[in-house]
């Protein structure tokens, strides 16, 4: 009424178009965007006036204007790097910057050969992590898609022209524009209801509630809550829709206050504290990484000074110094490491259709010992359906299904509504169920309707009395306390049937009362007042429909070691009912309000010891994530809203289904095939077996590398000479670093794929170490071997060749009794780098590079120590596998 009455009363108010003189203060399009603050205290009138709008729309002239000067409706988007930018990025790994640091050394000494293999490394790390990722960002840009494709507005040719309501692509849409929503719309943009009928919204991509909620138009201004900030309240506000929310039911018309990068679903982005925390691929291979750096820098220096000392060499020493930090360097490493998570994150999305955007996540993925996720959606398939129908006493009464599909039935028709919203399609689905062969009993000759209003909570149908002529029976249905208000009942009565829709809501149902009352027909229209003295039928209740595959999933989740942990805004009682029904058993629901005052490591021993955190804020649903992290677990977060923004940033592994809003997909680290906790399954098993493989790469090498660099140092010290020249110890290097490749098609044992695999720095050195000083003595061992078997003129280039051929051996040893895994070659693999190490200082190459033939007499004793080696590393490699992880 309001707007009929205003725009009789200013004929020109819908001509926007027209920037009046600024002198005029009846009504001036305001420069600056819409802010909440405006909005709050504003009045319909005041809000129009400021945006210079109208309930007839804006001139096509006038949004032309608005469009180049506010900016396309598009949410601020984030640049996919180009190739080059990631390449570079990449340097910034520590092995990887490390090695380029001795590259620029080598080649400072004059030791191109090393600088050159060095550098080849490097480019080829960073190329194949580069190309990994750009793939990635590629294909999750092809998944970005604008919150709706095309939104009705209210548009003129000219202030004299009739309105026209046309479909503009969304991206057109201006503050000020006048939006039409129907069932099924997706709100283009933040707006203020000016009319609605019935108008019901989806908002879980915001707030996490399943449920939804009513909009509806008001004329006063927002009275503001002083405990808590404007904000946090605006998702309340019945007359504003926000973007990224959709049409549950009903029908509205608003105007636009604000797009693009000013609306509260992109405003989400962009809440402090939203900044990645270092993950659990940071703290494993990076920590063991810098530790192994810390040796690789000192031991330079050392052999400089120990041979100054001892054998009074200079900065002759100095290649073969570098060529010894580098033996003890995994140079392939970073090669290895992205190969590995390359070929799982392409297994992934060519088996499973699973994007991981970056790499290092498919193996956070591997390490998840905790899953936090959201229930709608996830454990649900955001769709009510019948749980039971109860009369007043509460016992099972089919009719009150009945009645309540004939007030679902006859509200949808004679209303004219587009369509039915969730809860009216559920009932109409269990009464097609439950009575298959009496339907026809639904269609009673209908009268009148009277659709919902979320003001009063209820709608009603009117239809003729059956077998009673000149009788109307009037069917409501609707919010319990508001049904109960328009029947006639006793105080006891009424506390019964409330007492019983507490209970049944606080089993995490959605509770409607029915009631009835017959009455004379009436010659007259039906109003909202002969909704009186009406007879309670009962009380029907709906729960939450659970996703097909989630309990088998949950139950997967479980079996692999994953804890799981619902974060969800909903009800605590529709929260423990969903999980109850999937098999998860819920423990006692823990409410935001009840850990609001806990301190980080308080929440954290609850987080531990519950599964189920119910009415949570988004920046509750973080400082739980945040705080199971601190607790030393590794967390993943499945989420699909805006109000999931700050816990996909604090937890170790964003994980998002394709359906999640826009801001969603670009933060998550990995992008499900569907919103189906099956594929999050799969994702962990590839994970796992990618850091099983990194894992036994690590163990292997660095095992290897020790024993050698250890054994090196001390024939140096021992030796007249040096143990190996700086271009062997870069042959033997790059013949281990070629056999390597084969670690990352090794596929990783069934057992490896049943815990979560955390790759923890001091437990792999402990091991490294044991298994270098293993390798170690066994070079000593060698050593000694040489010195007894070659005593002639050729004792330096011969001792070259016996420890060449020896380190090349050992190596091939390691890398076939370490061995977790199955498959890639690796037998083969090793099997080459055996001959490598027989036939080289036999071949024309030997003497180019200081070798030469070894005595025979030397092949049995060396035969003697490598079986002796091979039995005591078969040992302890047996005793390490049956020792438990702590």
């Amino acid at each position: 009424m309001w707007l009929r009455w205003c725009a009789g009363w200013w004929p020109g108010w819908a001509g926007a178009s027209s920037c009046r003189d600024p002198q005029d203060s009846f009504v001036t399009w305001a420069p600056e965007r819409i802010s909440t603050l405006q909005l709050s205290r504003s009045t319909p009138l005041q809000l129009l006036r400021s945006l210079g709008s109208g309930p007839r729309g804006l001139v096509e002239s006038e949004a032309e204007k608005r469009l180049t000067r506010y900016g396309e409706n598009v949410l601020p988007a984030r640049r996919v790097p180009s190739l080059p930018i990631i390449f570079l990025r990449s340097l910034r790994d520590p092995f990887t910057a490390v090695l380029a640091c001795l590259a620029l050394v080598s080649a400072a000494v004059a030791a191109w050969a090393t600088a050159g293999v060095i550098a080849v490394l490097v480019v080829v790390s960073c190329a194949l992590r580069a190309a990994g990722e750009h793939r990635a960002d590629r294909s999750a840009a092809g998944l970005r898609e604008l919150v709706a494709s095309t939104a009705t507005v209210l548009r003129r040719a000219d202030d004299d022209a009739a309105t026209v309501a046309r479909e503009v692509p969304v991206d057109e849409v201006v503050p000020g524009d006048v939006v039409r929503l129907a069932p099924g719309d997706l709100v283009p943009a933040d707006l203020r209801l000016l009319r609605a009928t019935g108008l019901t919204m989806h908002q879980a991509a915001l707030t996490g509630e399943s449920a939804p909620v009513a909009k509806y138009p008001v004329d006063e201004p927002f009275a503001q809550s002083p405990a808590r900030p404007l904000d946090a309240q605006d998702f309340d506000r019945p007359e504003v829709c926000f973007q990224g929310s959709s049409v549950a039911s009903g029908s509205g018309t608003g105007v636009v206050v604000a797009t693009g990068a000013d609306t509260r679903f992109a405003r989400a982005d962009r809440l402090p504290g939203n900044d990645r925390r270092t993950t659990a691929f940071d703290r494993s291979v990076y920590g063991v990484s810098w530790i192994l750096i810390r040796f690789m820098l000192l031991t330079p220096p050392l052999v400089l000074m120990a041979n100054a000392a001892l054998r009074g060499r200079g900065l002759e020493t100095l290649p073969f110094a570098v060529a010894v930090a580098v033996g003890l360097t995994p140079e392939m490493l970073p090669v290895i490491v992205t190969t590995t998570l390359a070929r799982g994150a392409s297994a992934l999305a060519r088996t499973h259709q699973v994007i991981v955007k970056r790499l290092p996540a498919l193996h956070d993925l591997g390490a998840v010992d905790v899953v936090c996720l959201d229930k709608t959606g996830t454990l649900t398939q955001d769709r009510p359906v019948l749980d039971c129908a109860l009369d007043a006493s509460g016992s099972p009464d089919d009719s009150v299904l009945h009645w309540a599909a004939v007030n679902s039935l006859w509200t949808l028709q004679l209303a004219e509504l587009p369509g039915a919203d969730a809860l009216d399609e559920a009932l109409l689905d269990a009464a097609e169920e439950r009575f298959p062969e009496g339907l026809d009993a639904l269609e009673y000759d209908a009268v009148a309707a009277l659709p919902f209003d979320p003001v009063r909570r209820l709608s009603t149908a009117v239809v003729n009395t059956p077998h009673r002529l000149g009788r109307h029976t009037l069917v409501v249905k609707g919010a319990v306390e508001d049904v109960l208000e328009r029947c006639a009942l006793t105080g006891d009565e009424r506390d019964r049937a409330l007492a019983l829709a507490e209970h049944l809501a606080s089993d995490g149902l959605r509770v409607l009362a029915v009631a009835l009352a017959e009455r004379p027909a009436a010659r007259r229209p039906y109003t909202t007042t002969d909704e009186r003295g009406l007879t309670l039928q009962g009380l029907v209740g709906l729960r939450d429909a659970t996703a097909e595959t989630a309990a088998d999933a949950l139950t997967a989740l479980l079996h692999r070691g994953v804890a799981v942990k619902v974060l969800t805004g909903d009800h605590p009682g529709t929260a423990a009912r969903a999980c109850r029904e999937l098999g998860l058993e819920p423990g006692e629901v823990v409410t935001a309000a009840s850990f609001d005052g806990l301190s980080g490591a308080e929440l954290g021993e609850l987080a531990d010891r519950s599964t189920v955190f119910a009415r949570c804020s988004p920046e509750q649903k973080a400082r739980i994530v945040r705080a199971l992290r601190e607790r030393g677990h590794v967390t993943g977060f499945l989420g699909d809203g805006v109000n999931d923004l700050p816990a996909l940033r604090a937890c170790d592994v964003g994980i998002c289904p394709p359906e999640a809003v826009d801001v969603a997909r670009e933060t998550a680290d990995v992008v499900l095939a569907a919103k189906d906790l099956t594929s999050l399954d799969h994702a962990i098993v590839a994970g796992r077996s990618s850091g099983a493989t990194i894992a036994g790469y690590l163990r292997i090498t660095l095992s290897s590398n020790l024993g050698n660099v250890i054994a090196m140092l001390t024939a140096g010290l021992l030796l007249p000479f040096l143990p190996m020249l700086p271009a062997q110890v870069l042959v033997q290097n790059l013949c281990f670093d070629a056999a390597q490749l084969a670690f990352a098609y090794d596929r990783p044992p069934a057992g490896a794929l049943r815990r979560p695999l955390k790759l923890r720095p001091r437990e792999v050195l402990a091991s490294v170490t044991g298994f270098g000083v293993l390798n170690a003595v066994a070079d000593l061992a060698t050593f000694a071997v040489l010195v007894w078997a070659v005593s002639d003129t050729r004792a330096e280039t011969a001792f070259h060749a016996g420890w060449f051929t020896e380190n090349l051996l050992t190596q091939a040893l390691v890398m076939v009794l370490l061995r977790t895994g199955r498959g890639g070659g690796i037998p083969v693999t090793a099997g080459v780098l055996a001959l490598t190490g027989l036939l080289l200082p036999l071949s024309p190459l030997g003497p180019l590079i200081g070798m030469t033939a070894l005595p025979l007499a030397y092949y049995p004793l060396l035969a003697l120590v490598l079986a002796l080696y091979a039995g005591a590393l078969y040992w302890f490699a047996r005793r390490a596998r049956r020792t438990p992880a702590p």
